[in-house]
């Protein structure tokens, strides 16, 4: 007992050390910069699909859906900052609902605890939901269909045009990091239409007016996937395991948050071992640092195995995307850790098109401008302070 006891004080004082040492880091961090792509536009599987990279671009062109609304807008995010550019997503979304369009807006209270209750004070014009920090009572708050947050972001305007991707709402997002996003068109849009709707109606949160659905159309080339905590069901884990191993050629990744389990990280080894190439890009350092840790703990085993990891410097990047062989792409919401994968409510659209992989790979080949490679002999050299540390902070990866 005391020697357990000793070993989960080191671990705890680790985790302190990290979190702090990153605090005090961030008083001198210097200003964003990086290389950025204007919005591309695509017509392909059967859907116009625009890729953005950018906040400022994917911003303005939100802000112009929802200003251009005739019917319906559905709202849902993560993080809501309370700040200038907040409080332009709020006033849009007012002065919709003022002129007789239908507003939903959903959003995770948990995410937003740090904002000022005021700022989510909607008039009765506006139908609200607020994602709980628990969906059940008593006992049912330790079942884990009762806990997940949700994680996604989704804007959905007359049932016509869709948004979806890695960015919340804030003027931190809008220039400090890198994320990305697409903007659907077509009938993938019902998809979209159908995942608001679906957690509208069947999520935790207690009553609110029942959603219609919209019919939605058969096309394998384009498809939505959702982690729905609710009924147990995490498909975008699947979705990636399922193109690493169909993969012959390449896999580029971009994920903020890149803790891989086990089976992920296995099939990414395969991929690599049967020659396809397996680049990957992390944040150098992200806006968590026990992720970074976490993530550091599969360096060298991937390293070793031939995956190319390559650090984005200077600036977050928060994006959580992927292509396979240019055939195959991803955007969406889903880290590839465990709380995205087996705990979150997450949305992802699945791209069976040539030409958004083709995309994806230039945006790929834009943001490698701002990385550093990292080598296995590089790797080793890190301090015994590292290693110490990673090894302290091991037994919380698959919490994370």
């Amino acid at each position: 007992m005391a020697a357990a006891t000793l070993a989960f004080g080191v671990e705890a004082a680790v985790v302190s050390g990290i979190v702090a040492a990153r605090y005090s880091g961030r008083k001198h961090r210097p200003a964003a910069t990086f290389p950025v792509l204007p919005p591309v536009e695509t017509d392909s599987a059967g859907a116009e699909i625009t890729v953005y990279t950018y906040g400022k671009d994917l911003y303005r062109d939100m802000l112009s859906a929802i200003s251009e609304a005739r019917e319906v807008v559905y709202f849902e995010t993560f993080i809501w900052k309370g700040d200038e550019v907040g409080q332009a997503f709020k006033d849009a979304l007012v002065a919709a609902a003022e002129r007789g369009v239908k507003v939903y807006v959903t959003f995770d209270t948990f995410a937003n605890l740090v904002v000022r209750p005021s700022f989510f004070s909607f008039p009765p014009s506006i139908v609200v939901r607020r994602h709980p920090m628990f969906g059940g009572g008593g006992l049912h708050v330790l079942d884990p269909r009762n806990s997940g947050r949700d994680h996604r972001k989704i804007l959905v305007v007359d049932h016509e045009v869709g948004f979806v991707g890695g960015y919340n709402i804030g003027a931190l997002y809008e220039t400090y990091w890198r994320d990305t996003h697409v903007r659907l068109r077509g009938p993938v849009v019902a998809d979209l239409d159908f995942a608001f709707v679906d957690h509208w109606n069947s999520g935790p949160g207690g009553y609110r007016p029942r959603l219609p659905a919209q019919t939605r159309e058969w096309d394998p080339r384009i498809r939505i996937h959702r982690n729905l905590p609710r009924y147990m069901v995490y498909p975008i884990r699947n979705m990636y395991l399922e193109a690493i191993e169909r993969a012959t050629s390449r896999i580029l990744m971009t994920h903020a948050y890149f803790i891989p389990d086990p089976d992920l990280a296995r099939s990414l080894l395969n991929a690599a071992e049967r020659g396809v190439e397996v680049s990957i890009i992390v944040p150098d350092q992200s806006n968590h640092a026990l992720a970074d840790w976490m993530s550091r703990g599969c360096y060298e085993d991937l390293l070793a195995g031939g995956v190319t990891l390559y650090l984005y410097q200077n600036a977050m990047i928060h994006s959580k995307t992927a292509t396979v062989d240019g055939v195959w792409s991803t955007v969406g919401t889903a880290n590839l850790d465990r709380l995205s994968l087996a705990g979150n409510y997450e949305i992802n659209v699945e791209m069976f098109s040539p030409e958004v992989a083709q995309t994806l790979e230039q945006v790929f080949a834009n943001d490698l401008q701002n990385c550093v490679r990292l080598t296995l002999e590089e790797w080793r050299r890190r301090s015994m302070t590292a290693r110490l540390s990673e090894r302290a902070i091991a037994p919380f990866r698959p919490l994370v």
